[in-house]
């Protein structure tokens, strides 16, 4: 130790020492001060936790609400498709009938199949079952009645039924999805209804770490990740509702439902609740959210392990009793340091004033640097030429869950390395080591300390020293864990879209095939009457024009067929180059006998020489014979004389415009937007496929479909469509 200065006139007397109870004082000050901030941090750190465990229960809830609104919906479309189907009207005006049923019972099986739902039937007003999709399997519901269940209530009355309970005659559990079967909106003649089971949903959730439950408006559990949980209740039942589920048999034979082994702690402001159970012998404690869904008369419960809760608390704890130990450590040595420098302290002191002016600018620049770096929220890391880390930023810390202290100096593998990916790793390593980084990045996954994975986004360049010489790597570490979540649903959701889209399809054909074979099919019917009243008079030569006719029109439907196959298969048109004048006289044919019927008349202004238009023939007199029965059916109230079909083209910008106008009531303006929609009609008994059709054949021709009210009363529809080339 150097001896003592001399005390100069420049150099102050050492100050007297303070009381030593003054300084005791203050260190038992300290450390209470010390504990309170570690008890504050501890309970701060669990809130945190809490919170963070209420937003990823809430972010999950998202996705199981999704699931469950989409088994729920996307069947609700079912019964009621079904049930305007003839040969199910057929089955509940016949009942007796046993052929009528057994088309039924085709039929219902056919679309139960296509549609992918566990069983579809159809009921009588008396609750019994007269066609089911398992009409031919030993648990078929054919002849068992259902007027006990809610379903068929709800349906029965007018409303669209949804009930979740025991089936009756299979006893599997499953989704009842109701609807009247009300033809052209008069009195309800039945119920259809299909089944859905939500086994698979049930089996994902037994995949979860944590329980997840679903409750009826009772309270009751129905579907659970904790099989013993199923069929608890979560309060107390009333003797009226016992007796109303045993009446409905929602829950087969079970006549009581026991109380949810739980204890539930609710704190006021708390994201959620605790619950306290029991879970295989091992007492559990769960931080549970509910979410009701009113729609369906469930509520949805998702649970995480509250234990991560108390951790973080102990951890906080843990942490700073470390840090304040760390801390008196310091001031002890800084106690002794201070005695043991004390005379050396005043010589230095001009010394270090004099240095530390020089090394202002400096500091301002390191802090600011320092600053900077801190602030990124890109991870920032470099190693030497030897591959050991020498720096690291807050952001990468963070990321990996490693301290600054814990990760400087190591050489590889290091600590957040991926178990699964170490091979990778060093491949991604030696490429760097040999001078050849990916300039583009590259993607890898690192292990956080907490044990959850981190996918990263790595950019690594080479550190040049202030001499210019290649001292190490410098990389860029980009979190990008939540983009590599959000792209996993969005795919998700797209499967989910296409699959729906797909089921959409199947739906779109089977009416469009319905639609377009009405006309042909109902022609073939007129001529075959035709020809037997002919064969009767014995009029050959008119018998013989109407089997051609007959022939003529069983072709076109096969043409029919064939055509609209290929346009839904989204194959390219067969087009061929077409006369207006000889489309519009072949679709006037066929409604010759319709026209006479309706007493109406059509007046045909077509100039000669007109070009010809590129189409598929049969698919444009289709929309030519769909425009001209809509407008002989719109003058269905105009008086006889005034009933008069206008048809008129002309090219106008290149383009063949052909318009087609009535004299009736016209749209009104609130319904124009609707026109075309799918289903929609204001026709009795209609489907409301024929416009919507219309269109898309047109723009499959890359033409338009438009329509306008005329001056004194009707509508003018315009097709516009291409000119062949010459």
């Amino acid at each position: 130790m150097p001896p003592p200065l001399p005390i100069t006139p420049e150099t102050p007397p050492p100050s007297p020492p303070r009381p030593r109870h003054r300084a005791l004082a203050g260190w038992i000050a300290a450390g209470v001060l010390a504990l309170l901030l570690i008890g504050v941090a501890g309970q701060w750190a669990a809130r945190r936790e809490a919170n963070f465990q209420a937003d990823s229960i809430r972010r999950a809830m998202e996705v199981h609400v999704l699931g469950l609104r989409d088994a729920a919906g996307k069947y609700s479309y079912l019964p009621f498709t079904a049930s305007l189907h003839p040969d199910v009207l057929a089955a509940l005006a016949h009942p007796q009938d046993a052929a009528v049923k057994q088309r039924a019972n085709r039929y219902i099986e056919e679309v139960n199949r296509q549609a992918g739902s566990d069983a579809l039937y159809l009921i009588d007003l008396q609750g019994l079952t007269l066609a089911a999709s398992n009409w031919a399997t030993p648990q078929s519901f054919v002849g068992e009645s259902y007027a006990n269940r809610p379903y068929f209530r709800d349906a029965r009355a007018g409303r669209n039924g949804l009930f979740y309970g025991v089936g009756q005659t299979t006893g599997e559990p499953g989704l009842f999805i109701s609807a009247p079967v009300r033809p052209d909106g008069g009195a309800v003649l039945g119920v259809v209804t299909v089944k859905v089971s939500l086994r698979q949903l049930q089996e994902a959730w037994t995949f979860s770490r944590d329980p997840i439950l679903l409750t009826d408006a009772r309270g009751i559990v129905f579907l659970s990740s904790v099989p013993p949980w199923m069929y608890k209740a979560t309060r107390a039942l009333g003797a009226a509702e016992l007796d109303g589920m045993q009446r409905d048999q929602q829950y087969g034979a079970r006549t009581s439902f026991a109380a949810l082994p739980w204890k539930v702690e609710r704190g006021e402001g708390e994201p959620g609740y605790l619950v306290r159970t029991d879970i295989g012998g091992q007492p559990r404690r769960f931080l549970a959210v509910d979410e009701p869904l009113p729609d369906l008369g469930w509520t949805l419960t998702v649970m995480a392990d509250h234990a991560e809760v108390t951790r973080a608390r102990e951890r906080t704890w843990m942490l700073g009793l470390l840090c304040a130990g760390v801390l008196l450590l310091g001031g002890l040595y800084w106690q002794l340091r201070e005695r043991r420098f004390a005379e050396q302290r005043d010589a230095r002191r001009d010394l270090e004033l004099r240095v530390r002016e020089r090394t202002h600018e400096l500091d301002e620049a390191h802090a600011f640097r320092k600053a900077m770096e801190d602030s990124l929220l890109v991870g920032m890391r470099a190693r030497d030429l030897e591959g050991r880390i020498i720096y690291v930023n807050p952001a990468f810390c963070e990321m990996t869950g490693y301290d600054a202290d814990e990760l400087l100096g190591k050489l590889p593998p290091y600590p957040y390395w991926h178990p699964d990916d170490v091979a990778q790793h060093w491949r991604q390593y030696d490429a760097m080591m040999s001078g050849q980084p990916a300039r583009s990045g590259f993607e890898s996954r690192l292990r956080h300390r907490d044990g959850h994975d981190v996918i990263t986004m790595v950019y690594t360049a080479a550190l040049i020293d202030a001499d210019g010489q290649h001292s190490g790597w410098m990389s860029s570490v980009v979190d990008i864990t939540e983009q590599k979540r959000a792209e996993l649903r969005q795919r998700q959701n797209d499967e989910q879209l296409q699959h729906a889209q797909r089921l959409a399809s199947l739906g779109e054909m089977a009416s469009t095939l319905a639609h377009e074979l009405n006309q042909p099919l109902m022609a073939l019917s007129n001529f075959a009457s035709a020809a037997k009243a002919f064969a009767e008079q014995g009029n050959q030569q008119l018998l013989v024009s109407s089997l051609d006719e007959t022939m003529a029109q069983a072709q076109r439907s096969a043409e029919i067929v064939r055509r609209i196959r290929g346009f839904v298969r989204q194959r390219t048109v067969g087009t061929e180059d077409c006369a207006v004048a000889a489309l519009v006289a072949n679709a006037l044919a066929l409604l010759q006998g319709e026209m006479r019927m309706r007493q109406a008349r059509a007046e045909v202004r077509i100039p000669a020489g007109l070009p010809e238009v590129r189409g598929d023939r049969v698919l444009l007199e289709q929309v030519l014979l769909n425009l001209l029965s809509n407008s002989l059916q719109a003058m269905q109230a105009t008086p006889p004389e005034q009933r008069l079909v206008e048809v008129e083209a002309e090219v106008l910008a290149g383009r063949m415009h052909i318009r087609v106008a009535d004299r009736g009531p016209g749209i009104d303006a609130a319904l124009a937007e609707q026109v075309f929609a799918p289903f929609f009609t204001t026709k009795t008994g209609g489907l409301g496929l024929g416009l919507n059709i219309c269109r898309t054949i047109v723009e499959a021709h890359r033409g338009r479909l438009s329509f306008a009210n005329r001056d004194g009363g009707g509508t003018v529809f315009t097709l516009e469509l291409e000119i062949s080339p010459p």
